[in-house]
């Protein structure tokens, strides 16, 4: 839970009836940008709700602090997750992420160079730009060098926070701050490069998942802090057009987004000979996205790699390698929004499962690699912006598979036999979603 309780880095999701008023922009950017806020919300709890959410403090904070939550929060979970990159890519080493981080701030100077209009004039971004790379740099080298953390790969003591994550981040946020509100593509482009960048930090070998969730909350603070000071600098001067404070919130909930959790077994299963396999608390990593129909049904599908640590009972001598599983599945999805941000969703998938031949790793206990897989879940979602949102959530798994034995005097299995059995399982996390 205290990976839940980290992760709500993301916020959640709704929508219902709408007003329109409209929002003064100082140029043609944001004609379009009105502020629809529903009616039949308007009761004393939104009210107070809205108060919060709209005060400055709390756009400058919502997300980057509970991603550097989340970061402390699995920092002792890590290793369930580095076990992903070990089971599934263990010889994964490219070096393209030292140049992938830089590339939302490259694009960003492009556009200003080519004449695209940003918010800001050139003096006024390149010393907001100035103030985030200073604050980011300090946060991060200081962290690094008293944290001492050891890296994935042992070569050093300079894991926690990912400076490289904390980089695209920072540059992906500069990216959003100038061209967000002259196209959502802008930022999701951005913050889809700087995802990719810290999930490669992990496939690379040279972080922790705690290492890169930190390093992306300081990179987003160092941006908006950075931003803070040069605004109370500059004032109006060097502002081509004032970012809106309201967006018209999707109508849809449609998603596409990463999928994150713990995955337990629920149970053990039963072998025979006496014998039954306990299972323990992996993890389990993917995309995940839906395409709604209107505001509460919509179709979609789920593809996943998980780990699933596993042990005899009764028999401590005895060492199972992990169940690794991957899963591809398809269904519907539900939502219900309780708010203007906030809903509730459900969904019922079924598919393919595919189960690595290393699994167990005993010759006498083999799984068999294919077999039917199918999940039912519950979600809720919040929209933290326009084109961005996030879901806590929690799924129920049952897969089919065949269990084949062998005789083994160790093991006290005396005859070959095969029988059909059921893995379940729950896994609870995050998704952070791209919304259309």
């Amino acid at each position: 839970m205290r990976f839940i309780t980290g992760l709500l880095v993301t916020g959640l999701l709704s929508s219902s009836v709408f007003k329109v008023g409209a929002v003064a922009p100082k140029s043609e950017v944001n004609d379009t940008i009105v502020d629809l806020r529903p009616l039949v919300y308007e009761q004393p709890f939104q009210r107070k709700a809205d108060k919060i959410t709209d005060a400055k403090w709390f756009q400058m904070t919502y997300v980057g602090v509970p991603l550097v939550i989340a970061g402390l929060s699995v920092k002792h979970g890590s290793e369930h997750f580095r076990q992903l990159r070990e089971d599934f890519v263990p010889n994964f080493h490219y070096g393209y992420d030292d140049y992938l981080q830089y590339a939302p701030a490259v694009v960003m100077l492009g556009l200003k160079g080519f004449g695209v209009e940003s918010r800001s004039s050139w003096g006024r971004m390149l010393v907001s730009d100035a103030f985030s790379v200073a604050i980011m740099a300090s946060v991060v080298n200081t962290i690094k060098y008293t944290a001492h953390v050891r890296r994935p790969d042992k070569s050093n003591y300079k894991s926690f926070p990912s400076g490289h994550t904390a980089t695209a981040f920072m540059a992906a946020m500069m990216m959003h701050k100038e061209y967000g509100d002259r196209s959502p593509w802008y930022s999701i482009s951005a913050f889809t490069v700087a995802t990719a960048t810290g999930i490669s930090r992990i496939l690379n070998n040279r972080h922790w998942l705690s290492d890169v969730l930190a390093g992306a909350g300081i990179g987003i603070l160092s941006t908006e802090l950075g931003y803070y000071l040069a605004d109370l600098i500059f004032k109006d001067k060097g502002l081509n057009f004032e970012s809106p404070r309201y967006y018209p919130l999707l109508e849809n909930p449609s998603f596409v987004g990463l999928y994150m959790g713990f995955i337990s077994g629920l149970g053990s299963i039963d072998i025979g000979n006496g014998l039954r396999i306990n299972t323990n608390i992996g993890s389990r990593m993917g995309v995940e996205g839906a395409y709604f129909f209107n505001k509460y049904i919509g179709c979609g599908g789920l593809a996943t790699v998980s780990n699933i640590p596993v042990s005899l009972n009764n028999r401590p001598d005895v060492t199972l390698e992990a169940i690794d599983e991957s899963r591809v599945m398809a269904g519907a999805y539900f939502s219900y929004p309780f708010t203007r941000r906030w809903n509730l969703g459900c969904k019922a998938l079924a598919g393919y499962s595919y189960i690595l031949d290393r699994s167990i790793g005993r010759d006498e206990i083999k799984l068999g690699n294919n077999g039917f897989a199918w999940s039912a879940g519950v979600s809720v979602g919040y929209v933290l912006k326009r084109n961005f949102g996030a879901r806590l959530f929690c799924d129920y798994s049952s897969t089919s598979t065949s269990l084949g034995l062998s005789p083994s005097t160790e093991l006290g299995i005396m005859d070959i036999s095969s029988k059909n059995r059921t893995i379940h399982a729950l896994t609870w996390g995050a998704t952070a979603n791209i919304l259309f």
